[in-house]
């Protein structure tokens, strides 16, 4: 029931434009997996064979470490509603934080949300659809202003002062280099 492609191609790209969420998994060469689940107008088809999105500060910064340790990353989208679907994509991922040499070409390709910490760049080595028969149907998924609001509320000044507190290692202690310039 499954099927692989090397690529994006059309019918791929235009299922990802209608997703609301999508999951994102990374795991150090010890220690914990992370998978997060992410929403908001931030994911992005570059070409077709590399994607991005904007990510959102938030409580941890895993994703992060787990790319500077090995790259490996896992993304996955699934169909919640009529047409049952489960997309992943497997790749090797990159950061690039604010104060990378091409954080303006990045960040352009993007609409600004308040609270981005950083973009993840994945570069797609394979792509897996499957049937998706038992996801439930979930609709009138709609977008949660929560993030947006506390980000505002903090302001520039206190989303930096954050990051130092909260961001700067992951779980397991692995660095995240988000403020090294």
């Amino acid at each position: 029931m499954a099927d692989f492609f090397t690529q994006l191609n059309q019918k791929h790209k235009a299922f990802i434009l209608k997703q609301k969420i999508f999951f994102t998994a990374t795991a150090p060469e010890e220690g914990k997996i992370n998978l997060s689940p992410k929403g908001m107008d931030t994911f992005q088809v570059i070409d077709d064979t590399t994607v991005a999105y904007l990510d959102l500060t938030g409580s941890g910064n895993e994703t992060a470490a787990h790319l500077l340790q090995n790259g490996r990353m896992t993304i996955m989208m699934c169909s919640f509603d009529k047409q049952p679907l489960i997309f992943r994509l497997y790749g090797t991922g990159s950061v690039i934080n604010q104060y990378h040499a091409n954080w303006n070409d990045w960040i352009n390709k993007f609409t600004p949300l308040s609270g981005t910490r950083q973009i993840i760049v994945m570069n797609i080595e394979s792509i897996q659809t499957s049937c998706g028969y038992a996801v439930p149907i979930a609709e009138n998924m709609s977008e949660r202003d929560t993030l947006i609001k506390w980000a505002d509320n903090k302001g520039e000044q206190g989303i930096k002062d954050y990051w130092a507190e909260k961001n700067q290692t992951s779980l397991d202690g692995l660095d995240t280099k988000l403020l090294e310039k």
